[in-house]
């Protein structure tokens, strides 16, 4: 399941994708229109400006916009930025790999290659769904 954290940071992803491409939106605009509290908001968008999503300006006309586009940022790349791998477990991941520690041997480990399996068809799932497509136009 996604974080709190990951859906808010989906649904700020998704109102900005629905502005004006010129447009800024100051943060109780976002948390208004995207109904986010506004507490967690804040943090929110600072990590998705780490995560090279959004850009900020100050000042009195202030606010986020996106500087990657609506049409490359991915399910899988919120979700990795804020809740981690996608595999269900380590020794199944493929940015996040731990080798289990009660596995005798990994070739061997029928759970981990099951659950393999479910990471790549939630991998391309999640990677063939962006903000673009979820954007209500």
């Amino acid at each position: 399941m996604l974080s709190h954290k990951a859906k808010y940071a989906l649904k700020a992803l998704l109102y900005l994708a629905e502005q004006d491409e010129n447009h800024i939106s100051r943060t109780i605009e976002i948390a208004d229109g995207a109904n986010i509290p506004k507490k967690f908001l804040e943090q929110i968008l600072l990590d998705l400006k780490r995560g090279r999503f959004v850009s900020s300006k100050q000042g009195k006309f202030g606010g986020y916009y996106l500087i990657k586009s609506k049409n490359d940022i991915t399910l899988a790349e919120v979700h990795r930025l804020f809740d981690g791998a996608i595999a269900l477990l380590p020794c199944a991941s493929l940015n996040f790999y731990e080798p289990c520690s009660d596995c005798k041997t990994e070739s061997e480990c029928s759970l981990r290659h099951g659950l393999m399996l479910i990471r790549d068809k939630t991998l391309k799932a999640m990677e063939g769904i962006t903000i673009a497509s979820l954007v209500k136009k």
